[in-house]
């Protein structure tokens, strides 16, 4: 039988991922969907009265190898792919996307589902239990199942065209990525760049056999390359081949699979009722709909503009003074900010590096979990990793108990998407009174370590690695009955809180001293480098604030209104920046093209998220500074009250129960020194 299709007997259930071959996955797919199907049936063909045990509870925990071999599936698709893997995903994701609608659209189902519902006020329901039918009866009736029969095959024509677009999309971008390649041959072209990053592109040349220096569009080497290469006209080029991503009019060109799937998602949207595709996403966020997101993101705006175009007004200035530079482009962006703040902090990435080498900032973030959360970090070398770059560890409290297993992937590849993110191989529940742990992954694209050198993190990455590790601590401390509503199963204006207020961490003396000492000499951080790194840390922040309203405007543009008239992905764009433009635009740009977050990923109409979590995480984190940024009662609070508590309530609900009251956009805005 298919490895896939049985419980796998390893260490602690872990995924067996040596044993799986390519090939196993679509035909263990297809039996799962056909178990899951027969499980279904069970539920719809009961003779007895639907109730919540029968029915609710029966859906929640139908198909769990399914999830299991899917979570497997496409987080490999994420960060171990091939073209093999690639070909499958265009073959599963129309059989999942269909199955889903077959759940969705059944008929019988619904009507079960729906006699529960009706008589939710007679039954004697747990909050938790409470929220689980809510959201299970909204899955069928935001997805169609109060259409009729004819709007439904309609709805399933679009989700599975959907499906199919948003892969092909990820695809192009990827492609696109690992295509281009900027081979460097005389050392006076690199110029300005760190020794370390230097090591690191002949070490990439070398790896296709190349004679010299390679730069690619991977973030570790494409940011380096455009914060601190001399040669402008290389900054241009690279500049120039990142935003043009799938922007060229060939084969790997996204303009026409923006269009359609803006379209299509308006479409579903006003098919299901709802005006727009924001109206339907936001019915289910803390923001609730498009006006009150537009009016955040603009008040925002309103705060943060006069600041960015001082600015960036002083920016140009100084590039003129330093290289009689007379109009900054966007590829002078990284490298004048770069210098700028040097200059006035003499605080270079280059001279923070040799503190954070990542095997302490690994252990740093563990100490500080532990501190906050008595949690206790072990290798483990008994399960099995899709990569042997892959770290695993077991996760345990204070008594020995164990709380999760936790994979970490820090190093970029070949056949592996570009960014940060957590993501799950399997979440925690409670089924027949035996309560299953989950497995938590963590993957990051840093710099290797070199034949000379360990792999160093610039500040940016610290913060990213805490990022990633505050989600991976949010699916980690679940504590909840429904896989549905553990861990990040949140509003997805709620799941960037954890993540978020973990950064805090990365700039407090405090934190900083546990594990931020010299790779070489053993030296923690010196005061001055802290003081110089907190008092850096609002460098700019009125152009990084409007830098990401610009991504949530664009986001909002694409959604909240109908998109049918638009007939250029790149007018639309200029048109949505306007308010928020400070560099010239360049016409071979395009950022939707790529923009994966909000056309392959779950962002669209939730890129404004990020700031909104920023509000939240920096009101939250001034509670902590009051108390103490390591006390036990404060953080234990956020434990219950928030990490633990996954979706089973209301987030604001939650949020007040951890701080007392609703979140205030004032520690925000006083933290990013837009408050005068």
């Amino acid at each position: 039988m298919n490895i896939l299709n049985k419980p796998f007997n390893t260490p602690y259930n872990t995924a067996p991922f040596s044993k799986i071959k390519n090939e196993d996955f679509l035909s263990a797919f297809k039996l799962e969907i056909e178990k899951a199907k027969a499980e279904i049936d069970t539920i719809v063909s009961n003779p007895d009265t639907p109730n919540f045990e029968n029915t609710i509870e029966a859906l929640e925990f139908t198909g769990q190898q399914l999830d299991r071999i899917s979570s497997v599936f496409f987080n490999l698709n994420s960060a171990e792919t091939n073209d093999e893997i690639q070909k499958i995903a265009q073959e599963v994701s129309p059989l999942l996307s269909e199955f889903g609608n077959d759940i969705t659209l059944n008929e019988n189902l619904f009507k079960r589902i729906k006699s529960v519902y009706d008589s939710k006020d007679s039954l004697e329901l747990t909050i938790e239990q409470k929220t689980l039918l809510d959201k299970r009866y909204k899955s069928f009736s935001r997805n169609g199942a109060n259409l009729p029969d004819i709007k439904k095959e309609l709805l399933r024509e679009i989700d599975k065209e959907l499906s199919q677009l948003k892969l092909k999309f990820g695809e192009n971008v990827l492609a696109e990525t690992n295509k281009f390649e900027l081979l460097i041959t005389d050392e006076n072209d690199l110029s300005g760049l760190p020794e370390g990053t230097k090591e690191a592109a002949k070490q990439l040349a070398e790896g296709i056999a190349k004679d010299g220096w390679l730069i690619t569009l991977d973030y570790p080497s494409y940011i380096p390359f455009m914060t601190y290469a001399d040669n402008r006209t290389l900054r241009k080029k690279l500049s120039k081949a990142f935003g043009s991503k799938a922007f060229k009019n060939d084969d790997l060109d996204n303009q026409e699979i923006v269009l359609k799937i803006a379209n299509l998602r308006h479409k579903r949207a006003n098919l299901l009722g709802y005006k727009t595709h924001a109206h339907f996403v936001l019915e289910e966020r803390m923001a609730k709909t498009p006006e009150s997101v537009e009016k955040f993101l603009n008040e925002l705006l309103e705060k943060a503009k006069p600041a960015a175009k001082k600015e960036f007004e002083t920016l140009q200035k100084f590039a003129k003074e330093i290289d009689g530079i007379n109009q900054l482009e966007k590829w002078d962006a990284a490298y004048y900010s770069e210098k700028l703040k040097q200059k006035l902090f003499s605080l270079d990435d280059e001279l923070l590096k040799p503190y954070f080498k990542l095997e302490n900032v690994i252990n740093g973030a563990f100490t500080v979990a532990n501190k906050l959360f008595d949690l206790n970090f072990d290798e483990i070398k008994t399960i099995d990793k899709y990569h042997e770059d892959v770290l695993t560890y077991k996760v345990t409290d204070s008594n020995g108990n164990l709380i999760s297993i936790f994979y970490s992937d820090f190093f970029p590849r070949a056949g592996k998407r570009n960014g940060a993110w957590m993501t799950s191989y399997k979440p925690q529940y409670v089924k027949n009174g035996n309560e299953e742990r989950p497995h938590v992954s963590i993957v990051c694209n840093f710099t290797k370590p070199t034949k000379s050198k360990p792999s160093l993190l610039t500040f940016n990455e610290v913060t990213t690695l805490f990022h990633e590790f505050g989600h991976a601590l949010h699916g980690m401390l679940a504590k909840t009955t429904y896989p549905s509503l553990s861990g990040t199963s949140v509003y997805w204006d709620f799941v960037e809180l954890p993540s978020q207020i973990m950064e805090n961490w990365c700039y407090e003396k405090e934190a900083l001293e546990l594990f931020a000492t010299h790779y070489e000499t053993g030296e923690v951080i010196p005061m001055e480098l802290i003081e110089k790194i907190k008092a850096s840390a609002t460098f700019h922040e009125g152009m990084q604030t409007l830098r990401q309203l610009s991504f949530g405007l664009l986001d909002m543009s694409w959604h909240s209104k109908n998109p049918s008239n638009i007939t250029s992905v790149k007018n639309q764009e200029v048109e949505a920046f306007g308010d928020t433009q400070l560099y010239p635009d360049i016409k071979e740009n395009c950022m939707s093209t790529a923009f994966a977050h909000i056309f392959q990923g779950g962002y669209s109409s939730g890129y404004y998220s990020y700031k909104w979590a920023e509000v939240l995480d920096a009101d939250a984190f001034e509670y902590f500074k009051e108390e103490g940024i390591f006390n036990k009662t404060v953080a234990t609070k956020f434990k219950d009250n928030i990490l633990s508590k996954g979706g089973t309530e209301d987030p604001m609900t939650l949020y007040k129960r951890f701080k007392g009251q609703e979140p205030k956009p004032e520690a925000l805005l006083k933290r990013a020194g837009l408050l005068k």
